[in-house]
């Protein structure tokens, strides 16, 4: 069944860091929607209207280093429409906007953290919480998301040497308990998890796309999970033909593609609209097989 798409914009608090983060929260809703500006974007969306009737599975989205998660907003969309819930949280101080812990220990902690409190916030909105399912969230990660995703779903990540002041390894931090049905991976960023049994806690269905001519991330980072994971049979695996790192992000305004600026780039002869058309079906068969 196809829904019309409302939307709402949380704002988030860390009490523990004294900072506020934004999580866009797009939903099925039977109010018809128009043309919106979301940041550098237009969407078809209702704002503010009342979710539709019924309950609905909860999928997060965490996005790249330095980036955004409207860079997502198509899929983020489609999967509205089909019947999902879904939040796109700015990860503070490594955003498109202000990307001051970038490469830093601190970020590698706070990503996982406010990937659960934007998570939390949902389930406590009052506009939302009465149509969420109440038996956990599907993540979704690209490239540094993809960290986010396997920290919250069980990983446990060590901070390599340079990741740390005094260059040595440790462990990172991350929440615990976090109800996690399902992974999409893309392009995942993860030499976090290359010690023996850093992915032995995962154990959720997983969906893990790989960019064939990846420019920023060697085919050892899709190694590292599908070697990691504790069950093989709960991974479905595919390496996208010709496409590169950015090639998973929404197609950008024509006005915004340009050789620098390199999310709007892909390889040569990569048709990032066809892919699309059949990625975000992809992803949603994955995820509603799981609920």
């Amino acid at each position: 069944m196809d829904y019309f798409v409302g939307y709402r914009r949380l704002e988030v608090t860390d009490a523990e860091l004294a900072l506020t983060f934004p999580v866009v929260v797009l939903y099925p809703s039977r109010t018809a929607g128009q043309a919106e500006t979301l940041g550098h974007y237009t969407l078809d969306v209702a704002h503010e209207a009342p979710v539709a009737a019924g309950t609905f599975p909860v999928v997060l989205l965490s996005h790249g280093t330095g980036s955004s998660g409207l860079v997502h907003r198509n899929l983020a969309h489609y999967l509205a429409r089909h019947g999902w819930v879904v939040g796109l949280p700015e990860h503070p101080f490594n955003n498109r906007d202000n990307d001051a812990w970038a490469g830093t220990p601190q970020n590698l902690v706070a990503r996982p953290r406010h990937l659960q409190l934007a998570i939390d916030a949902l389930s406590e909105d009052s506009g939302l919480a009465g149509a969420l399912r109440p038996d956990g969230v599907s993540l979704i990660g690209h490239s540094l998301g993809g960290y986010t995703a396997l920290a919250l779903a069980g990983g446990r990540p060590t901070a390599t040497p340079r990741d740390s002041p005094d260059w040595q390894q440790q462990p990172i931090p991350v929440p615990a308990g976090a109800r996690v049905r399902a992974l999409v991976l893309l392009a995942p960023a993860t030499p976090w998890f290359m010690a023996p049994g850093a992915l032995s806690g995962v154990r959720v269905p997983m969906l893990l796309l790989e960019a064939e001519r990846d420019e920023h991330l060697t085919r050892f980072h899709g190694e590292i999970v599908r070697n990691g994971v504790p069950d093989a049979r709960r991974l479905t695996h595919r390496v996208v033909p010709n496409a590169g790192h950015f090639s998973f992000l929404s197609p950008f305004p024509a006005a915004r593609v340009s050789p620098g600026f390199p999310p709007s780039q892909d390889p040569a002869g990569f048709d990032r609209l066809q892919f699309h058309a059949v990625l975000y079906p992809e992803i949603l068969a994955f995820l509603s097989q799981t609920v």
